[in-house]
């Protein structure tokens, strides 16, 4: 399964993957996936969001285990980043059939869309709109940076944007979703664990910084008749830096548009992107707003104007800890009775964060020896991809088996 996903979606120059939404990577993986399906003989599902179920029982029975995660990715990113989730899954389920097992309720495998939000901006669309967190209005004005909106791209690929929205009958099926991803950190390296069991993910946000100053030649604008908005924004990188430093945050401004792009230009508008996280939400607060106040102080100094918008916000999610604490009795007497399976928090959001409130999640993480991801770098050992799918299998038997 592996070897058959390493070549959809992958840059040659870079070496990293762009399996964007509705693409034509996107249509390989939906394909593959698709194809995963019917070697099993499980019933394939489209929802009307676009997300993509394989069924093992009958899907209106209720009481459902669902696993899985995404195919999508960041533009350049790593082949682990959920790819490793929805292969571990099939490789769980087929563990579960060699094992002999009964099934005792309907188990599906899914892939979630739109995971990264690479093409329109927001992470997590397929599942948002599956639970109702992203309006059909708000969904029908994600446009990329082609102009493209959400509903024609999805036309051009061959769904229906008119049936997107809310589907609480489906999740209403659904007694447990377990999702299973590489881990995003070093913590299971520096710990010495395969695997680990999600705690809950860190309340995270992205701020939108408008430096607007005044565009003039670069060549004949002494340096004090300028409003160069690069300025301010530089400083607000370092200020970002230090004061996420300071409060035990991340804190990033990883995209930038300027205008008019010119080397010999003064910039007269600098757009900077600012994504931060904190393990509380009190934290987070803190930092974003000394970030915004220090660069309002810089943009003043320059005669610069600043707007600071608040683009996308997620609070503090929580894991079920029933579930979290019965797949960690799960693993701890599953078939490596030795497994030691450390909580662990995350920084990065997933699609179990955005049903957590809907149905009851859980997440496995799987070892990550560098800690490096959302690039091509990123990777995890065979021998710790294997855990993750025999303590995924040990789970998921607990879980929908006899």
């Amino acid at each position: 399964m592996w070897r058959e996903l390493l070549a959809i979606g992958r840059h040659a120059g870079s070496g990293g993957y762009r399996r964007f939404a509705w693409t034509g990577a996107d249509a390989d993986c939906r394909a593959w996936f698709a194809a995963q399906a019917a070697a099993r003989g499980l019933a394939l599902e489209v929802d009307r969001n676009g997300n993509q179920w394989a069924w093992l029982g009958d899907p209106e029975a209720g009481g459902a285990v669902v696993t899985g995660s995404h195919l999508d990715s960041v533009p350049d990113g790593g082949a682990f980043d959920g790819p490793l989730g929805v292969v571990s899954s099939f490789a769980a389920l087929d563990e579960l059939l060699a094992r002999g097992v009964t099934f005792t309720r309907p188990l599906a495998v899914v892939n979630f869309g739109d995971e990264e939000g690479a093409r329109f901006g927001l992470a997590c669309v397929g599942s948002r709109l599956t639970a109702g967190k992203l309006t059909v209005e708000d969904a029908h004005r994600l446009t990329d940076a082609a102009g493209t909106t959400l509903p024609r791209a999805m036309e051009a690929a061959g769904y229906d944007p008119d049936t997107i929205g809310p589907d609480p009958e489906r999740l209403a099926r659904v007694d447990a979703f377990v999702e299973l991803h590489v881990e995003q950190g070093r913590a299971l390296d520096l710990s010495g664990d395969p695997v680990g069991v999600a705690g809950a993910i860190w309340p995270h946000g992205r701020w939108r910084f408008d430096f607007r100053g005044e565009a003039n030649h670069a060549g004949t604008t002494r340096l004090v008749d300028r409003h160069d908005p690069m300025l301010p924004y530089a400083e607000t990188v370092l200020a970002a830096r230090r004061e996420a430093r300071l409060a035990g945050a991340v804190a990033t401004f990883g995209k930038i548009s300027v205008e008019p792009n010119g080397v010999n230009a003064v910039p007269s508008l600098v757009r900077g992107w600012l994504d931060s996280r904190a393990e509380g939400g009190a934290t987070l607060d803190a930092v974003v707003t000394a970030i915004e106040d220090e660069a309002r102080t810089y943009a003043a100094a320059h005669g610069v104007h600043l707007e600071v918008v608040r683009e996308s916000f997620t609070p503090v999610v929580e894991f079920d800890h029933a579930l979290r604490d019965e797949l960690r009795r799960l693993l701890g007497t599953g078939r490596d009775a030795e497994l030691r399976v450390p909580v662990l928090g995350t920084g990065a959001g997933h699609d179990a964060g955005i049903l957590s409130g809907s149905v009851p999640t859980a997440m496995l993480f799987v070892r990550n020896p560098t800690g490096v991801s959302h690039s091509p770098a990123e990777h995890a050992a065979e021998d710790d991809c294997l855990a993750g799918v025999t303590a995924l299998a040990d789970a998921l038997e607990g879980l929908a088996c006899k």
